[in-house]
């Protein structure tokens, strides 16, 4: 189907993710096994191939959604057969972007979930040991997630010989120390072998090089648990969810003020108006502008033809921003859009780890310097447009898509919202600063 599904309105429309999260006990396997835990697990290792496995989720349409919306499936399928070598398996668990904040649920209330899909991604793309590198502020996502791991190590859900089969696969959680930088990932198998996290040069890729100069697979918390859902109803179930390029059931947040933000398990294709006003029950004040997909995607202006937009991959690409993480952060009227993305640049350059030039130079250097001189009420005009013509300077340019992520949003605000930055420049007048909240 090509138009989007509205949420609570089809029988299709069901939460499988967060089914179970704010459950009391959720987290524990005694929990998880009464709900039907880990019986995919066990049915689809005796049943399917890894091959088969992989084609399943191929037909599905699942895409990363950690971001790049990369297709699972065929990213799977990179990985060499019968190489003889040690595969890894890793869950990007560093969700440290601002506006993103799904996967935390997840690691929380319903790990076993997530130790199932990666089970059965393990054995699709043959690998024997999994690592979920967990960011270092979710402390309490980290110690529930070792303690499930060791309740299905001790019921043999984890360990040699899964289900009586002969595939063995076995898990480890690794705590980042807090760097944005480790979602990147090289930067995070460089992290996970003990090194600075600076990113690698690509090619050779993580399928053929990875962790260890492995076979390696990295994919997002929320990627990983959808498998086991799919899995379990079919790739048709989950494809008939959705738009034509965005398949499926989708985790979306909602941050700033509005009247309850949080996190929507809804399908894809969910426009943006029913997100703000049905799910999230409207903003609290005037809004000017909305970020659709966490930090690093353009702003769009808060206009009735935004709001109509459906929140996939397609659609918001068409509009001149990204899907992303699915976070959306709505700015109130009130607020400076030059002192939004001041803050953000700033953000990303103390997230920088310096490795490359346009990063190192681009954003930590000129672009902050240029944001604090228009934002401090010391700018020209000319100022604005040196900013507008360096950002092209940077993006592409870069090691890793970092330096990008700092772009973009600017790139955005100044294509939408220019006339704000040239106020600013003209009046000599700093940005103001009142609270985000009232």
């Amino acid at each position: 189907m090509t138009g989007p599904i509205v949420s609570g309105k089809d029988p299709r429309f069901e939460r499988t993710l967060y089914a179970h999260v704010g459950k009391e006990g959720s987290w524990t396997l005694d929990y998880y096994l009464r709900h039907g835990g880990y019986e995919t697990a066990k049915r689809v290792l005796k049943e399917k191939t890894p091959d088969e496995v992989i084609e399943e989720v191929k037909r599905s349409g699942l895409r990363g959604r950690g971001g790049a919306g990369f297709p699972t499936g065929l990213k799977w399928s990179f990985m060499p057969k019968d190489d003889g070598k040690q595969h890894y398996l890793i869950c990007n668990a560093d969700e440290s972007e601002p506006g993103s904040f799904k996967d935390r649920y997840i690691l929380e209330d319903v790990p076993h979930l997530l130790i199932e899909g990666m089970i059965l991604a393990g054995y699709a793309i043959r690998a024997t040991v999994g690592y979920i590198y967990v960011r270092g502020e979710y402390r309490r996502a980290a110690d529930r997630l070792e303690q499930a791991i060791k309740e299905a190590r001790a019921r043999g859900y984890l360990g040699k010989n899964l289900f009586g089969t002969d595939f063995s696969f076995d898990l480890h959680v690794h705590r980042g120390a807090g760097a944005y930088i480790c979602g990147e990932e090289t930067a995070l198998m460089n992290s996970l072998e003990g090194l600075r996290a600076n990113p690698r040069l690509k090619p050779p890729f993580p399928a053929q090089s990875g962790l260890w100069g492995k076979p390696t697979t990295i994919n997002n918390v929320e990627t990983l648990a959808s498998v086991v859902p799919i899995l379990e109803r079919g790739a048709d179930w989950f494809a008939q969810m959705g738009t034509e390029q965005s398949k499926g059931m989708k985790l979306y947040q909602i941050s700033g003020p509005v009247k309850r933000p949080g996190v929507y398990e809804l399908p894809m294709g969910t426009t943006l108006r029913e997100l703000i006003y049905e799910w999230a029950g409207g903003p609290l004040e005037p809004i000017q502008a909305l970020i659709p997909g966490g930090s690093s995607t353009p702003p769009l202006p808060f206009t009735e033809e935004v709001l109509d937009t459906p929140m996939s991959y397609e659609h918001l690409q068409a509009k001149g921003s990204m899907l992303g993480t699915g976070g959306v952060i709505l700015i109130p009227e009130r607020v400076s859009m030059v002192d939004a993305m001041w803050n953000l640049t700033r953000f990303y350059a103390h997230e920088s780890c310096g490795k490359c030039t346009p990063c190192r130079e681009g954003v930590a250097g000129f672009m902050v310097n240029l944001f604090a001189k228009i934002g401090t009420g010391q700018g020209e005009e000319k100022d604005v447009e040196n900013l507008e013509a360096l950002l092209p300077l940077i993006e592409g340019r870069s090691f890793c898509p970092l330096a990008d992520a700092a772009v973009w949003p600017v790139k955005g605000s100044l294509r939408h919202f220019k006339d704000q930055y040239l106020a600013l420049a003209r009046e000599k007048r700093p940005v103001p600063r009142p609270s985000l909240w009232r």
